[in-house]
This record gives C-alpha cells, structure tokens and sequence, in this order.
C-alpha cells in the first residue's frame, strides 16, 4: 500500500530549495544576507550597497559603489507611454495592482528575444532595470491615482532620496533620507517568504524575471504579507481616533477575545523571538514624533499596544509594526507603504531569480485528496 506524502498546511517548516542568498537564523536573532548580518549592514552600509552584494554577491569598494549609482541612473527613466497609461487607470486602483500593470507594461519594451533569456547576465541586466524604474512606477502611479502632477527622477539625487522626492513632491531631509534608506535595508531580503517563493515558482517554469517580479508584487498585496504595515498603522489610527492612549490596552485586549489578528505581530518563522529588524528600526522614531501632531499620541499607543501584546500572548512585534508609523511620521500615503515594499526587494526577487534560473528545477508539488472516489457517471 502506498504512504500518504508528508503534509504540512501552509508548507510549515519544508525546506524547498538551496540558497547562497539569504537565512533566517531564528536561534541567533540574525538575518544572514551572503555571509553578513543583515542589521549590521543596515547600520554600516546604504541600501545599494547592499543590493550590490545580493546582485554580484559581494560588498561593492568604492569605485564599484559610484558605478552601480551610475547605472541606475542610466535606467532611471519611464517611456513616455507609461505615464500615459498611469493617466489611464481606473481612479479605484490599487497602487499595488497599479505597480504590478505598470512592471508587466515595462515589460514590453524589452526585445522579445532578450526578454527570454534567463542568463544571469541577462536577468541581472533586466533586473538593474527593474529595480531603477519600480520607484519611479509605485509612486507616479499612485500619484495619477490621486490626480497629483508627475514627479519623475533627479539625476542628481540618490536612489532613496530620489524615492522620498518623486513620494513627497519635496526634498526630503537628511534624517527622513537616512531613516527611509534603512527601511529599505530591511526590507530588501528575508529568505523565503511567499513572494519570493511565488518569483522562484514562476521563474522555475522558465518564465522572464518580469513575470517573476510581478508575481511577487501580486502575493506582497495580501494583508498577511506585504500589507501589514498598512495595517498595523491602520490599526494605530483607529485606536487614537476611539479614544487615543487611554482607549489602547482595552482594544487589544477585546479584540485578542475575539480571537482576532493584531497586525505587525507574530512571524511564521520568529514565532516568538524577536524581529531583528523591529529592535533597529524602533529607535528612530522618537527621533520623528515631533512631524505630526498627533505623533506622540500615536507613539504612546504604539508602546502600550506591543507592551500588551508581550504580557498576554508573548508575542514581539515584526518589522512592519515599527515602519508603518515610520512611514506616517515621514507623511508618506499609506497606500504607498506595501508597494515600497515591493520596491526594496527587488534587489532580493532579482538575486532569487538568478539562483533559480542558474540551477532549476521546476517546482510540481503534489496534494493530500481528501474529495469522494469512486463516484459513477450517470447514463
């Protein structure tokens, strides 16, 4: 009789590919990215930098640093079309299915035949192109959406400085460009989760690498990825408009005996360890409550709300939970949160393409049938 394959919902701890890329290394609290630690790179390095690394697998010097800079300038253009197209959109959009039109839009303007090479020359080649352009994408999309003028790339700005700008129509200063920059960082890998895992499947059919990437920005949509810091924001905003700080532990504590979610917490891999990232990106928002006006309240829920959490579930906060107030302080729309997401990890989709092209395998998993047999076709 032949044994039922192992099942495990949601793919729970399946090992489902090798990587020189990235591991979650969840006994150290560390996120290993080519051999480095992950915080570590954010404190030392910028955001390019260490896109440099998961695309060429190496830390650039500084002549290879100005060079890559360069590069992406180069590609930091749209066809004109494409802003035609944004104008196009219908003004119920999403701006991650806006992003996700214009990269699959991009798309066709490659020529077909290097479209389908999947060399790593090719692929990183395209990928460049990809990771200048998606900014540039995420937010004219978003602002045709809202009927707000185009703000297309300055070559004279950075690749983060020039994302805040083309965001906020403005010069961002030195301390939102930093902290932005670092946000990136921890966004730009984290092994496996599903839209890389969702790339890496349609990249195992041998599909292009904007096929791949699109498919990622279509899995970072849900509230359960990509969408959490949009929520957990959210969630911050609700709590202050029902009462502010004072309102916040009865909140949490009525809706954990509802048996609901309190977004930006738990992690499937972390489980109940911390987020290595949340612990470094925490910090700098003292340094921003003083942006808005209702920052400080904001910021005292936001404390009261992990401290609950800790004390009743044991529970530590993710990454999203510190960058989405972040990203409101920095007055960046809230639609925009889970598209920069994307963004950052491009370099990481891009570096996980490669691998996978360079040593594929298609993946074909298989089903546990729990469905009726033997049923009969009436006459």
């Amino acid at each position: 009789m032949t044994q039922p394959l192992p099942y495990s919902p949601g793919l729970e701890n399946v090992v489902a590919t090798t990587t020189r890329i990235s591991y979650l290394d969840v006994e150290h609290e560390q996120i290993v990215v080519r051999g480095y630690d992950l915080i570590e790179l954010a404190r030392k390095r910028p955001y390019l930098d260490v896109a440099y690394l998961l695309l060429y697998e190496r830390l650039p010097d500084a002549a290879e640093s100005a060079a890559f800079r360069e590069t992406l300038r180069r590609e930091a253009s749209l066809p004109e079309e494409m802003y035609r197209l944004f104008a196009l959109l219908p003004k119920t959009t999403d701006p991650m299915d806006a992003l996700r039109t214009g990269l699959s839009f991009l798309a066709g303007y490659e020529d077909p035949a290097f479209l389908a090479d999947t060399s790593r020359e090719a692929n990183l080649r395209k990928g460049l192109r990809i990771l200048a352009r998606a900014p540039i994408i995420a937010a004219n999309a978003y602002r045709a959406l809202q009927d707000q003028p185009f703000v297309e790339p300055d070559p004279a700005l950075d690749f983060s400085e020039n994302f805040l700008w083309m965001i906020l129509g403005q010069r961002p200063d030195d301390l939102a460009v930093r902290v932005f920059d670092t946000i990136l960082t921890c966004y730009i890998e984290h092994e496996l989760p599903n839209s890389t895992f969702a790339a890496r499947v349609i990249a195992s059919t041998l599909s292009d690498i904007y096929a791949a990437v699109v498919g990622a920005v279509a899995s970072l949509k849900g509230p359960l990825h990509g969408g959490a810091n949009e929520a957990a924001i959210r969630m911050l905003l609700e709590i202050h408009e029902q009462g502010g700080p004072a309102r916040a532990e009865a909140y949490v504590l009525e809706r954990l005996h509802r048996k609901e979610r309190i977004m930006g917490f738990g992690h499937r891999v972390y489980m109940r360890r911390h987020d290595p990232r949340a612990l470094l990106l925490q910090d700098f928002i003292p340094l921003l409550v003083d942006r808005r006006p209702e920052g400080r309240e904001l910021y005292e829920i936001y404390q009261t709300v992990e401290r609950v959490m800790l004390r009743e579930k044991g529970i530590p906060p993710n990454t999203d939970y510190p960058i989405g107030l972040l990203l409101y302080l920095m007055e960046v729309p809230i639609p925009l949160y889970t598209p920069i997401f994307l963004c950052a990890r491009v370099a990481g989709l891009v570096a996980h393409v490669v691998e996978q092209h360079e040593n594929n395998r298609l993946y074909r998993p298989r089903v546990l049938y729990e469905g009726p047999r033997g049923l009969r076709v009436p006459e």
